[in-house]
Formats: structure tokens, C-alpha cells, sequence
């Protein structure tokens, strides 16, 4: 029986791996190369995790699946909302649904038809799982606990403490050698207030740890300075007679001066999550018993607690470590009972390392701030020949009838400098701040921004929307006016330069009729922004702020990126079969691995099998 085999390695550089290539460095990958083949693959627009391995799943450009950025906006209120799934309650006295926003047909449903099964896992923008002949693990797109992408906690004694980016911060008292506090869990949709599990914490100075007590599993939970716990099992009362459990670690900072301990995002536990999480529904926690626990959130690694600085790059290296060890226990359990059909697994770790450390390749990058960078300069490197001894391990699983095809959705690139893309908006005039107010007066959220007056404004990475009559709540353009409107920004933004470094920072600027098409293409943004290497959206537009001046450097730890034009992001593609390498994209992924499988593709798919 045929089989297909795809080891996914989200955000592999072509650059790196060509260097490294080039140097023998990686033999796996080098022998698959000799097999079959090698070539850069096409990403899409925009080159995001959840856009690009939506086209790989469905076919389809992100008009055909409706994906277009980790974020949309609210017409009704223009608040960003998670375009990746959203929750439904149709009364008060029904629990929520959660609803998948990736459409299209992906090919394991046309496996499933045709009696083909499947083993996916990790697989993004598929929470809820879809149903599948087979089995599926959820990946990016499953939130944690609270409902996001990930919202950790920092305790700390220190009286100024307050919480950063995506975080929660405790201000904690130490009282003979104790310090009570709580897991913070879900929000109360009634009352707004957030859930809590008690726990506490006994400071053992001599031996440079802590002990934290509570009614989880484990009771007790030993945690060394500089180190991470193992997972501790909570559980939130919810309800009367209702519960909700989770899983967290936690890395103890420092004891003294003061004490600050960082706790991860609650993660679905597996057994009872608060959401289906894999197909079907008991897997997960199958694949737990095997395996041991695992992280459950789609965005496991915690780089905002690196990018906030509450624990130093050792740790996030040995999580991003952790993370690899428990993907490649998934990857080698389910290989060694698949017998046929098709078996998926994305490895996330190369992205999340290379943004955190892309910075350390590149001693000017304004985020080193002057430090020595040579220690973690060979980072991302050392990572990728880990990411070859993965796939050497699944190579040994391949018979000579079976397609082996590894792939990454993107690759990576360095962000130095960030634009200020609401900012341009205002001082062109396409965006209004109400009177009295100017930028770096107008907070996140388009907080003073004047509706009535405003033509167009950006959410999320590079995309701009246009406060259209009859689609946004307050839109002022007319369908008449929307070209004119749209000429304006594109003839403005296009071969911007940043006059501190003389360098262009915005290459060009798509509308978005000529990069979608299909049934979900007026979901799209109106522009998307494609940028030059070194630059990308501010740290401030993703959630709607006007901030003082048009470019910033980029400070935070988060010092690589890969959301510019998709021309200079694209990804790998290696497979053991020859195959058609002029320009493949991630859209003639599905129709190759579809027809490896003899199932024909879908009606809506539109690339093409690579190897016929």
C-alpha cells in the first residue's frame, strides 16, 4: 500500500540551509536532495504561519480558505479579533461551540472519502480538529486556557511590577520564607473576572529553589533557580457543579533581590479539554499515556516571556529543546505503527527559535544593544542539524514506494526596523485622530481615532483595510471612491524610504484583487503591504495604535521575522521522487500528495501534482 510521509518544518530558512548544504552539514537532508530533489518553495500572501499551511492543507489561496493574517477586525466595532476560529453560544444556558475559520476542502477530507487514512499532527488552523479517517492533533490555533494565543504570569515583589505584552504580572509578598498566591485561569464571561487556582510557595534560599504546594498534581512541585518545573495539573471551579483543568510550568527567576517566578499559559490538559483538540476526541490523551504530557497550545514555545525578559535566552533555548524532544516522541510513536496512507507532522521550533535568536547572527541588530553576541551566534544552526537528524529518523521509515517530501510553509529574515503603518496613514491623511489628539497620544485599539473622518487604517501584519460605506460600522468611502482612495496609498507607500538609514522599507503594495481569489476573497484585506528585508510592521499597528513617528528600531528579543514580500520569504521543498522545481508553491502540495495517494484533487484546488 502506498504511503506518504511529509515532515513539516515551519520557518526553515533557504539561505541557512543552502549554506549549510554547501558545507555537508546537513547529510539527511542532502541525501533526499540526491534522491529526488531540492528547490525554494512559494509562500503566500502574506508569508504567516496560519495563511501558508491553510493553502498547503486546502490547495487553495488564502481567497479559497479565508486565512489571511493571525488577526482580523470587527466591522461593527473595528476591535482585532483571532481570525483563526471564533466561539459560538447560541443562549446562556448552552455551552459555547468553536468554529473553525479555515474553509475550504482540506485533501485528508478527500482521503477520508476514499477510505484513505491519515495521521496528522500539529497540523495549524485545524482547531477544532477536523474529522478524519485516521487520527489528528491540533496545532497552532489551539489557544490556551483564557481563550488566546498564550497569556502567561509573572509574580513578582517588586511594588512597580506590571504586566507586559500578552501578559498577566501578580505583585506577591513573602511572609516566613511563604508566599501565597494563584494560577490564573479563565475569565468568568458573566462577571469578567478572572478564575483562580490557590497555590503556594515555599522559598528553600540554600538550595536555590522552591517548593509550590497546592491541590494539583503534584501536591508538591519542586522548581530550581534558572530551571522549569515539570507540568503541574490545576483545576479551575467554574460552576456549581463544573470544572475546568490545565496544565503549567513555571521558571523561577531569581530568589533575591526580589523574588519572580514566570508561569507559562494553562494548556488544555489532555484527558478533559475544555475544547476537542484532536480527532477523534480521545487521542490526545492516548497520545499522552504514550508519550508522557505535552504541550497542548498552538503556539507552544513561550517567546513572549523571552521578548518581556522574564526569563534569559537559556531558557527559552531549553524549552524550545523540550518542545522538539516531545514532537519528535509523536512523530516517532505514530511511525512506528503507520503501515499506509498519509502521516504529517510539523515541527514549529525552527520559526519560534530563528525569531528569537535571529538577532545574534547579526551584531548591528539595534535589539543587541551592544551586547556580546557570540554566544548563542550558531543557534539557529545547531537547530537546523538537529531538524536533519529528525528527518533522517523518518527517512528510515520510508520504503522505496513511498513519497517522502519535507517542507517548510516560509522562511526567515531579519527585523530591524519597524513601520509605523497607522502613523503613515495619519500623516498622509487617511486616517483622523479625534481633535486634540495626536500620534503617541491614542493608545491601542484605535482608541481616539475619529471614525467619521478616517479613509483607511492597518490590523494586523501589513494589511489595510478601508473604512468602507456599508461594510465597517462608521465607513465614509464609497464604492466610487474606493480606487482613488486606494491609488493614493499604494502610490504613497510604495518605495518608501526610512531617510535615518537611506534604505527602502516597503517594496511594493498588492491590492488585494490581484493576489485573491475565490469564495472568501472579499473577507480580505483591501492592501497588503509587502516590505523590504530588515523592516515589517511596528510592534504597535498589529492591534491598531497610532504611535509617535513613522519607523522605530526594533529593540525586543524578537529580532527575526518573515512577514515581508512573500518574493523574499520563500520556503524548502525537498522530496525523494523527482519533481517539476521551475516555480512550485505550497498550493501543488496537496494535488502531489493527493495523486501519490490516487485520490484526484479537489475541484477547488488550484496547483498542480509536482512529480506527473
Amino acid at each position: 500500500m502506498k504511503k506518504v510521509i511529509v515532515i513539516g518544518l515551519d520557518g526553515f530558512e533557504p539561505k541557512i540551509a543552502e549554506s549549510m548544504m554547501a558545507r555537508g552539514e546537513l547529510p539527511n537532508l542532502m541525501r533526499l536532495r540526491e534522491q529526488g530533489g531540492y528547490s525554494r518553495l512559494k509562500t503566500t500572501a502574506s508569508a504567516q504561519t496560519p495563511v501558508a499551511w491553510s493553502t498547503f492543507s486546502t490547495g487553495a489561496n488564502p481567497g479559497g480558505h479565508g486565512i489571511f493574517d493571525f488577526l482580523t477586525r470587527d466591522a461593527k466595532t473595528y476591535l482585532p479579533l483571532m481570525a483563526l476560529s471564533r466561539y459560538e453560544q447560541k443562549n446562556a444556558f448552552v455551552l459555547p461551540k468553536v468554529v473553525n475559520m479555515r474553509r475550504g476542502t482540506p485533501f485528508w477530507d478527500l482521503l477520508s472519502a476514499k477510505d484513505v487514512e491519515s495521521t496528522i499532527l500539529r497540523i495549524p488552523c485545524a482547531y477544532p480538529p477536523d474529522k478524519v479517517k485516521g487520527r489528528m492533533l491540533s496545532g497552532v490555533g489551539v489557544p490556551d486556557l483564557r481563550g488566546g494565543f498564550g497569556t502567561p504570569t509573572f509574580y513578582s515583589t517588586r511594588k512597580d511590577i506590571h504586566g507586559e505584552s500578552s501578559e498577566k504580572a501578580v505583585n506577591v509578598s513573602v511572609a516566613d520564607g511563604r508566599v501565597a498566591t494563584h494560577v490564573i485561569g479563565p475569565r468568568d464571561p458573566k462577571t469578567k473576572s478572572d478564575h483562580k487556582f490557590d497555590i503556594t510557595v515555599e522559598i528553600q534560599q540554600s538550595e536555590d529553589k522552591i517548593i509550590i504546594t497546592s491541590q494539583g498534581q503534584p501536591d508538591k512541585l519542586e522548581v530550581s533557580l534558572g530551571k522549569w518545573s515539570k507540568w503541574l495539573k490545576v483545576k479551575f471551579k467554574v460552576g456549581m457543579m463544573q470544572t475546568v483543568s490545565g496544565i503549567v510550568r513555571f521558571n523561577l527567576r531569581q530568589l533575591e533581590p526580589e523574588f519572580e517566578l514566570y508561569a507559562s499559559p494553562v494548556n488544555f490538559e489532555t484527558e478533559e479539554p475544555l475544547f476537542p483538540i484532536s480527532s477523534p476526541q480521545e487521542y490526545a490523551h492516548d497520545l499522552a499515556m504514550k508519550i508522557g504530557r505535552y504541550y497542548t497550545a498552538g503556539m507552544a514555545e513561550d517567546h513572549d516571556g523571552l521578548n518581556n525578559e522574564r526569563f534569559d535566552e537559556a531558557s527559552y533555548l531549553d524549552q524550545c529543546r523540550t518542545v522538539l524532544r516531545e514532537r519528535r516522541k509523536m512523530m516517532e510513536f505514530e511511525l512506528g505503527r503507520f503501515q499506509k496512507g498519509f502521516f504529517f507532522c510539523l515541527f514549529d521550533t525552527p520559526d519560534r527559535l530563528a525569531h528569537m535568536f535571529w538577532r545574534f547572527t547579526e551584531p548591528n541588530h539595534p535589539a543587541n544593544k551592544g551586547e556580546d553576541v557570540s554566544r548563542y551566534a550558531k543557534v539557529i544552526e545547531e537547530h537546523y542539524r538537529e531538524c536533519d537528524e529528525i528527518v533522517g529518523e523518518a527517512m528510515k521509515r520510508a520504503d522505496p514506494e513511498t513519497l517522502f517530501i519535507v517542507l517548510s510553509d516560509h522562511g526567515m529574515n531579519s527585523f530591524q526596523r519597524g513601520l509605523n503603518l497607522n502613523t503613515w496613514l495619519h500623516d498622509n491623511d487617511f486616517l483622523a485622530l479625534k481633535s486634540g489628539f495626536k500620534p503617541g497620544e491614542s493608545g491601542d485599539f484605535f482608541q481616539n481615532v475619529d471614525w467619521d473622518k478616517t479613509k483607511a487604517f492597518s490590523l494586523g501584519l501589513g494589511c489595510i483595510f478601508l473604512n468602507r460605506k456599508g461594510r465597517e460600522a462608521n465607513g465614509i468611502v464609497t464604492d466610487g471612491e474606493m480606487e482613488s482612495v486606494r491609488e493614493g496609498i499604494v502610490k504613497g507607500l510604495t518605495g518608501l524610504v526610512d531617510s535615518d538609514r537611506g534604505a527602502v522599507a516597503v517594496r511594493t503594495v498588492a491590492r488585494s484583487e490581484e493576489v485573491y481569489r475565490g469564495p472568501y476573497a472579499s473577507e480580505a484585506p483591501d492592501l497588503i503591504v509587502n516590505f523590504s528585508e530588515g523592516y515589517r510592521v511596528s510592534w504597535d499597528t498589529p492591534l491598531g495604535g497610532v504611535p509617535r513617528g513613522l519607523f522605530a528600531d526594533n529593540t525586543k528579543k524578537w529580532g527575526g521575522d518573515h512577514v515581508i514580500d512573500p518574493a523574499l520569504a520563500s520556503g524548502i521543498l525537498f522530496m525523494n521522487k523527482k519533481f517539476s522545481a521551475e516555480s512550485p508553491g505550497l498550493m501543488d502540495l496537496a494535488p502531489t500528495i493527493l495523486n501519490a495517494l490516487g485520490v484526484a484533487k479537489g475541484d477547488a484546488m488550484e496547483g498542480s501534482d509536482l512529480i506527473s
